[in-house]
C-alpha cells in the first residue's frame, strides 16, 4: 500500500517551521559570534608567549610589559581544586537519587540541590567568607575561593549527571539483572559507561560556569600580582579577577591586558570541553561512538 503524499498546506507549514528555527538560531548565534569576534580582535594585540608565561610583579599598570601567568595559574589551581572535590561527590549523590533515592532523604536532596541551582554567586563568596575566614580564623587563598566555587558547580554538576542516568534504558539494566549482575555492577559497568558523554559534558558546564565567576574570587582570593603556586597560602591571582581588575584602569595597557586575559580565559574553556569531549569519547561503549 502505497503512502499518500503529503498535502501542499502540510508542506507549507513544515517550510514555515523549518524557516522560523533557522531563524531563531542565526538570531541566537549573533550575540555569541559577536561576543567572541570583539574578544578575539581585541585581545589579540596582546596574547603572545610573553602574557602567557610572566606575571605583573613589578610592572606599573601604564607599562605595556607584564602578563597574566599568576592569573592562569591560579584560576587552573582553584578549578581544578574545586572540579577535584564536586565530580565524586556530585556524580555519588546522582546515582543515590536516581537509583536508591526514596523516601524523605532524597526528597530533601532533591529540593536542596534546586535552591542551590539558583543561588547567586555572591552569597556563595558571602557564605564562605563568614564561615572559613570569619568564622574559623582562615586567611584569604585561593582555596577559599574553590570552596564557594564548588557550591557553585555541585547543583549543575548533580542535576545534569541525575538526567543522563535516568536517559539510559531501562532495559539495559533488566539485562544485567537478568544475567545475575548485582545492582552495584549493573550501575558501574552498564549505566555509567552508557550516560558517560552526557555526565562529562554535564560537569563541563559545571566547570565553564565558575571558571569565570568573579564574585566569589574578589571576596576570598585577595589581591596577588606575583606568582603564588600554593592555593592553601595567601592571597592568588585569577583570571576572572584580573579582567576586572584591569577594566577598571583608564590607562590603554590595562585595558588591552584585560582583553587578553579574556580572550585566555575563553581559550582555556574551550581546551578543556574538547579535552572532555575526546575523553568521553574514548570511554564510551564502542556501539555508542
Amino acid at each position: 500500500m502505497s503512502l499518500s503524499h503529503p498535502s501542499p498546506i502540510r508542506k507549507a507549514k513544515n517550510t514555515a517551521a523549518m524557516a522560523a528555527m533557522g531563524l531563531a538560531l542565526v538570531v541566537a548565534l549573533i550575540p555569541l559570534v559577536s561576543i567572541l569576534w570583539t574578544v578575539i580582535l581585541k585581545g589579540a594585540k596582546d596574547f603572545n608567549a610573553y602574557f602567557l608565561t610572566h606575571s605583573m610583579r613589578n610592572v606599573a599598570e601604564q607599562q605595556d610589559s607584564g602578563g597574566a601567568y599568576h592569573a592562569i595559574l591560579g584560576t587552573l589551581e582553584q578549578v581544578g581544586i574545586a572540579a577535584a572535590i564536586t565530580i565524586p561527590l556530585s556524580l555519588l549523590v546522582a546515582i543515590y537519587l536516581v537509583e536508591y533515592g526514596r523516601g524523605r532523604l532524597a526528597q530533601a536532596v532533591t529540593f536542596f540541590v534546586d535552591v542551590m541551582m539558583g543561588l547567586p554567586s555572591i552569597v556563595a563568596g558571602l557564605f564562605i567568607l563568614s564561615f572559613w575566614i570569619l568564622g574559623l580564623g582562615y586567611q584569604v587563598s585561593g582555596f577559599a575561593a574553590s570552596l564557594a566555587l564548588l557550591i557553585l558547580m555541585m547543583p549543575v554538576a548533580i542535576r545534569s549527571t541525575e538526567e543522563m542516568l535516568r536517559l539510559v534504558s531501562p532495559a539495559l539494566r533488566e539485562a544485567s539483572y537478568a544475567l545475575g549482575v548485582p545492582k552495584w555492577r549493573t550501575i558501574v559497568k552498564v549505566v555509567l559507561p552508557t550516560a558517560l558523554p552526557g555526565i562529562v559534558t554535564g560537569m563541563m558546564l559545571g566547570i565553564a560556569r565558575i571558571m569565570g565567576e568573579t564574585a566569589p574570587v574578589l571576596l576570598l582570593v585577595g589581591a596577588a600580582n606575583s606568582i603564588n603556586g600554593n592555593p592553601f597560602s595567601d592571597p592568588q591571582g585569577s583570571l576572572p579577577l584580573f579582567v576586572f581588575n584591569e577594566s577598571q584602569n583608564s590607562l590603554q595597557a590595562a585595558i588591552d591586558r584585560g582583553w587578553a586575559a579574556a580572550l585566555t580565559l575563553i581559550i582555556i574553556v574551550m581546551l578543556l570541553n574538547l579535552f572532555a569531549r575526546l575523553i568521553a569519547w574514548w570511554k564510551a561503549p564502542a556501539a555508542a561512538r
